[in-house]
């Protein structure tokens, strides 16, 4: 809470301020107060301030501006304070904005004018200073000292009217009664999302990257200004220009049955033709998807080998029965053959649906059951940190017992040594296959057609399978990897991201092929054999895009900046991250370390349910802040609103993020359950208002910040906080490589803060230091005491996915010491769950 309280002599603001500071527990910093500390101290503003007080004149501008910001930088001001006697004009105003902002301190977050008439101060001063002695004090003097504050406020009160910043109201009446006006007001307030970190640090793109870009700022304004001239005509132009269509669509959007949207209805197309087929004669040569094994085997596959080996498994898909609409879960390692089956199934029409591997039996038999999939395709095990996993275990296992009744064949790729089969119900891929025609004709179907099913966590446990529709999803992958990641013939693109997640659909699967550029696939870990994998790679393989997570930066950032040193990252000119906020902290050490500081990087927001980029910067038009997502591609329209869905205008107050008009990507159901669909993402504000489920602010530039998940938003004290803020303070921390932050109930505070941290060094040796304690008071200092963890848990690791990701759910269920309900298996250390528990 940051207050400026403006208010002329007499008008009671130095009482008030008393009061504000004391019901919420920050320090009042006077002026006048700050100026007598300067002269007691005999600091050299101090000193020059005393000889102009001493000769009667008045203190200039620049010695109270010195000694205002030497006040601000006093550590206690980080949670708060109540600032009286500054800013007196707009230039002021400005200067103050920009010191709060050197200090790396939020804004000023309400200005609250004490409005009392002319008569009334008079007499408040006449009345003050017969109470002192002064008896003869001239009337004169006292009007004109209010005219003169009344002259100078009228401009700063329309400055910070402007930013609906300003709160006015009378100041007559009894103090007490004004004082609970004003704390109601400010209250009310409580139920947003409190942003307290403030990041002002900018990085423009190059010269040499503007001039080459294949999206500058004159094209990027000219597609924002065509979609918001236009939004549906912007699309269905899109659709025309990236597309190939057999028959072209009668309508861009039909929004009859909305949230039932459907975009290009009546237009055939087909996935497989668009990412192989219409590349061939100009590509067919091109290496499409370089492989590397965890052996580090290569592999590549030009777009005309792609094409015949997507072609021979759709045949033998057709062989089996499967066609259009049918059901096929894959359950395979993360290399080509996952792409190729993915592909396959498009080129045929049969709906997909991809398992991360590393899932449980239990969780794989809960997805095949809800698809009632006919087929599913897997591979004996997967090679992974020289380690073997087992798949096909896990498949015998989900269809045992009876379960999974709606299965009538398992095609296994053989990718290790083998695995029992079934005689009746298995096949080899390698016997199967191969024989196969290379020429599939490939099934055109409807726009709306689904393409895909992906399962996604859902709020119940039971997880909902994410329907995707054929055209609209190609549309939104092609366009946002074009304006987000610059693409240039030549480029070598690479996403770390499992073909079991989203980010492995839409920028592993179909976006990079749809574009005809070379890609790299990798089925290892960044540790393996060693923490250089991951740059060694890049440098061998002539990496120009990296798209990796920030859970990744933050454990390679933990090993130091040697490994990466050894290694030419010199062909890398673009970086971005994906799945969760990046702390400013990992972004700068990406930027530096990995990118040379030449490289832009483009941190993205979107989820499974929009299924491409939604809010990206457009890295040759725009510069980039550290943590932010910055601003929404053309043709998205988002707005943040509080908890009645009024839209949120002050900045960097949170609240949450939505979006206001249908776009193609979107997911068109939750397969078998439209109610859930509906009351999930439509319920809360309308039919045409999407709930994303995070929360959001904007700052002073409309740049967009994600604060994280609205069910990760902490409430302490009345204060709703962002755990992404906490975490990115302790991860600024230069002993801490990662943390994640829960809340777990308080009896008083209603949550308390809970963070786990995993430090860099020995853990014991940071725990006999008392690192915890010294956290605690570093996120005090640089977010706030509202935002001070209750307790600090050093730990080895974090529990994550095999994919990387933090299981947060599991967190809170350990924060709230609760029996754990979760299913663990995903876990890529169990063992770490004993610390975690502390």
């Amino acid at each position: 809470m940051r207050i400026v309280l403006l208010g002329a002599p007499g008008s009671g603001k130095g009482t008030q301020g008393e009061k504000l500071a004391a019901h919420y527990d920050i320090p009042k910093l006077s002026t006048g107060d700050v100026l007598r500390d300067a002269v007691r101290q005999q600091s050299p503003l101090g000193l020059e301030a005393k000889a102009a007080m001493d000769a009667g004149l008045l203190v200039e501008d620049r010695i109270v501006i010195g000694i205002v910001r030497d006040a601000l930088s006093d550590p206690r001001l980080a949670g708060g304070f109540i600032l009286d006697g500054f800013p007196r004009n707009v230039a002021q105003a400005q200067i103050l904005d920009e010191l709060l902002a050197a200090q790396r301190l939020p804004p000023i977050d309400k200005v609250l004018h004490l409005d009392v008439d002319a008569a009334e101060l008079h007499r408040r001063l006449i009345d003050r200073g017969l109470a002192e002695g002064r008896s003869d004090d001239d009337h004169d003097t006292i009007m004109r000292r209010i005219q003169v504050y009344q002259r100078d406020t009228a401009p700063l009160l329309d400055y910070y009217g402007a930013q609906s910043k300003l709160f006015t109201m009378p100041g007559v009446g009894h103090v007490l009664t004004i004082f609970n006006q004003l704390c109601a007001e400010l209250d009310a307030r409580k139920h947003d999302i409190q942003s307290v970190m403030h990041e002002t640090r900018r990085f423009a793109p190059s010269e040499a990257f503007v001039v080459a870009a294949a999206v500058d700022a004159e094209r990027l304004q000219a597609l924002h200004r065509h979609a918001a001239e236009d939004h549906v005509g912007f699309w269905a132009a899109q659709a025309r220009t990236h597309l190939t269509w057999q028959r072209m669509f009668d309508h861009a959007l039909d929004d009859s049955r909305a949230p039932h949207y459907q975009w290009f209805s009546g237009g055939l197309i087909n996935a497989s033709y668009n990412c192989l087929d219409r590349h061939l004669d100009t590509r067919g040569e091109q290496v499409a998807i370089t492989f590397e094994t965890d052996d580090a085997q290569v592999i590549r596959y030009t777009y005309a080998e792609l094409h015949r080996q997507v072609c021979q498994l759709g045949n033998a898909l057709r062989s089996l029965g499967i066609g259009k609409g049918d059901r096929v879960v894959l359950y395979l390692p993360m290399g080509p053959q996952a792409v190729i089956a993915m592909q396959a199934c498009a080129r045929i029409g049969a709906v997909h649906s991809a398992v991360f591997g590393g899932f449980s039996a239990d969780s794989l038999k809960d997805r095949i059951e809800d698809a009632g999939a006919r087929l599913v395709i897997t591979a004996d095990a997967a090679p992974r940190g020289g380690k073997r996993v087992d798949l096909k275990g896990a498949v015998d296992k989900a269809l045992s017992n009876g379960g999974c009744a709606s299965v009538e064949r398992v095609l296994v790729y053989q990718r290790m040594d083998g695995c029992p089969m079934h005689p009746q119900r298995d096949l080899r891929w390698q016997d199967l296959v191969p024989s196969q025609p290379t020429h599939c004709e490939p099934e055109w179907v409807d726009a709306g057609h689904p393409l895909f099913l992906l399962y996604t966590s859902g709020s119940t446990g039971k997880p909902k399978g994410v329907q995707h529709s054929t055209g609209g999803y190609l549309l939104g992958a092609t366009v946002t990897m074009q304006w987000v990641f610059d693409l240039k013939p030549g480029d070598v693109f690479w996403c770390t991201a499992d073909v079991g997640w989203i980010t492995g659909h839409s920028y592993v699967a179909y976006g990079p092929l749809a574009n005809g550029i070379e890609q790299v696939m990798f089925e290892g870990v960044p540790t393996y054999p060693d923490g250089e994998r991951f740059w060694r790679m890049i440098a061998a393989h002539k990496v120009s895009i990296f798209y990796t997570a920030p859970t990744a930066i933050r454990a390679l950032m933990r090993l130091g900046d040697e490994l990466p040193a050894r290694h030419d990252l010199s062909s890398l000119r673009l970086l971005g991250t994906v799945g969760e906020p990046i702390n400013p902290e990992a972004w700068l050490w990406y930027h530096r370390v990995i990118g040379g500081g030449r490289c832009p990087i483009v941190d993205t927001w979107w989820q499974t349910e929009t299924g491409a980029m939604m809010i990206a910067p457009v890295p040759g038009a725009m510069p980039i802040k550290p943590g932010s997502c910055t601003r929404p591609l053309p043709g998205i329209c988002i707005d943040i609103v509080d908890e009645d869905g009024v839209p949120v205008t002050q900045i960097g107050r949170g609240g949450l993020l939505v979006v206001t008009k249908p776009w193609p990507s979107m997911l068109s159901t939750i397969w078998g359950n439209d109610a859930r669909y509906a009351e999930t993402y439509f319920g809360r504000f309308g039919n045409s208002v999407y709930v994303a489920g995070d929360g959001a602010q904007r700052d002073e530039d409309g740049d967009v910040w994600i604060l994280g998940r609205i069910d990760d938003v902490l409430n302490v004290s009345g204060h709703r906080l962002g755990t992404m803020e906490v975490e990115s303070a302790l991860a600024a921390h230069p002993r801490v490589a990662e943390a994640a932050v829960v809340g777990r109930p308080h009896d008083i505070k209603g949550e308390a803060i809970l963070a786990f941290v995993v430090v860099r060094g020995e853990r014991e040796h940071a725990i006999a230091s008392g690192l915890q304690r010294e956290l605690c008071g570093w996120v005090a200092e640089q977010l706030g005491a509202i935002a001070r963890p209750d307790e600090v848990r050093l730990v080895d690791g974090l529990p994550k996915t095999r994919s990387g990701k933090i299981m947060r759910r599991l967190l809170r269920s350990i924060g709230a010491g609760q029996h754990l309900t979760q299913d663990t298996s995903t876990l890529e250390n169990p063992a770490i769950l004993d610390q975690l528990r502390g």
